[in-house]
């Protein structure tokens, strides 16, 4: 009883004594102190090739001990820059490596036009200021590269021996024609289409994008420039990759690395992500930003190994690839681009000037016969018209998005393709009945009008084979 009594006066100063500790804990230090382990962010410019001036950000470990290695990142295709990559940035500094991002060059590049020597040089300069950093161990500073990325850290690699080490995600083995086109199969076949439209998007049209001009570095051979990579390589795919056809991809760098004497280099493909090592909702098919708790994990352990010796070569298990990438076949004599150009300027005068013309009559109120085919060829007009527009519209949507946004299907085709099918085969019927019709009518039918529905009709008749060119009159 005494000894209870003893310790109650004390009981008040022990309730405010923990009380303050609680206060403590809640204070705005204490609740801030998880955001230590953000990476220390330094804004930085430096000259690229051409003169170009380019900016970017260094993310480095907030407790640094002693030099620390660093890598220099480069993004995929696309204007993308720095913001697409910060938080693998972030994660590379939390795991010890210092990171550079930076914005990609908008001289010379574009959707159309690029030139990865250019973005080598680019990376290289990056580099360059990387190597000056203070902190930064210069005998452990290497290039890391995502998909069209890993193309410039491959080629700048086989430049400098500045380049420590490579890193690269989702690179891709092949030409980038070959490999866009076998990526367009995979988002179609996932999103259930079938039929003539993969065939279009994997064989004419991509084709046709090429010859143009359109499809930049189109035959850009990756292997040469990986047979002169000497530094130590970390390739990792993800098992989900519907991009960089991951097993043949993995298959042909590994084969140029040891062909070239590379016997320095790690194979590796990480479950559950998809393209860029992110996660994913959808089977690698979609293109959600987040990053896999783990990330860059892996990755700096092997940059750390790099100071106790070369890596010895390793290959892991590479995942299923239901699809082989298929080499673009020569084209033919209607693939060429004056033969096209020919059949769009027959369709444009046919299908266009039809309507255009009966619009200049009215508006300068000229009288005329009425024909009797003018029905059937309104039909031809407005039909064909909508498909020599639609289509090429609609082939480019679907190239701008990589094919990754279809909507609706309905029998095993897109809706906007099923459109177009229907619209083809309709203005084919629409041609027969113009022809018919003009037949009948020929002698109460002018010399204006004449040349009129001619002009209509040659276009009817080109429009059959440049629709089963295009896959809109196949099955």
């Amino acid at each position: 009883m005494k000894l209870a009594r003893g310790l109650c006066p004390r009981r008040p100063l022990l309730l405010l004594l923990a009380a303050c500790f609680a206060l403590m804990s809640l204070s705005p230090t204490a609740a801030a102190a998880p955001a230590d382990d953000r990476p220390v962010s330094t804004e930085v410019s430096f000259t690229g090739a051409n003169g170009v001036r380019l900016n970017g950000t260094v993310f480095s470990p907030r407790a640094v001990g002693g030099d620390r290695p660093a890598l220099v990142m480069v993004p995929g295709a696309g204007p993308g820059g720095r913001s697409e990559l910060r938080d693998a940035a972030e994660s590379y500094a939390r795991h010890g490596t210092v990171a550079l991002t930076y914005d990609k060059r908008t001289t010379g590049y574009s959707t159309v036009h690029r030139d990865y020597s250019l973005l080598a040089d680019d990376a290289l300069a990056a580099l360059r200021l990387l190597r000056d950093r203070p902190g930064v161990d210069r005998a452990r500073t290497g290039m890391w590269g995502l998909s069209e990325g890993a193309w410039a850290v491959s080629l700048a690699a086989s430049r400098s021996a500045d380049v420590s080490f490579v890193i690269t995600a989702g690179a891709v083995g092949m030409a980038p024609a070959r490999q866009q086109a076998w990526a367009y199969g995979e988002y179609l076949a996932h999103a259930g289409v079938s039929g003539s439209l993969p065939h279009t998007m994997q064989g004419s049209f991509t084709r046709q994008l090429v010859g143009a001009g359109l499809f930049p570095e189109a035959g850009y051979d990756p292997v040469p420039k990986w047979q002169r990579v000497r530094q130590p390589v970390l390739a990792e795919w993800g098992t989900l990759d519907r991009e960089a056809a991951p097993r043949e991809s993995s298959r042909t760098i590994a084969r140029a690395l040891y062909r070239g004497g590379n016997r320095h280099y790690t194979i590796r493909f990480v479950p559950g992500v998809r393209h860029n090592l992110n996660a994913t909702r959808d089977h690698g098919f979609d293109r959600i930003s987040r990053l896999p708790s783990d990330y860059a994990g892996f990755e700096a352990a092997w940059i750390e190994r790099l100071s106790l010796g070369l890596p010895p070569r390793s290959i892991g298990p590479a995942p299923h690839q239901q699809r082989q990438t298929r080499a673009l076949p020569s084209p033919l004599w209607y693939d060429a681009g004056q033969v096209q150009l020919a059949a769009l300027c027959v369709l444009a005068f046919g299908f266009v000037g039809y309507p255009l013309c009966a619009l200049v009559r009215r508006v300068g109120k000229g009288r005329g016969r009425r024909v009797p085919s003018l029905r059937a060829a309104r039909w031809l007009s407005g039909t064909g018209l909508a498909v020599f527009v639609g289509t090429p519209v609609y082939l480019l949507f679907l190239a701008l998005t990589a094919a990754g946004v279809t909507g609706p299907v309905l029998l095993g085709r897109t809706l906007p393709w099923l459109a177009l099918q229907l619209l083809a085969v309709a203005a084919v019927g629409a041609t027969v009945w113009t022809g018919v019709s003009w037949w009948r009518g020929r002698g109460r039918i002018g010399r204006a009008e004449n040349v009129r529905l001619g002009l209509l009709l040659a276009a009817g008749l080109v429009f059959v084979p440049w629709g089963m060119y295009w896959g809109l009159l196949v099955p």
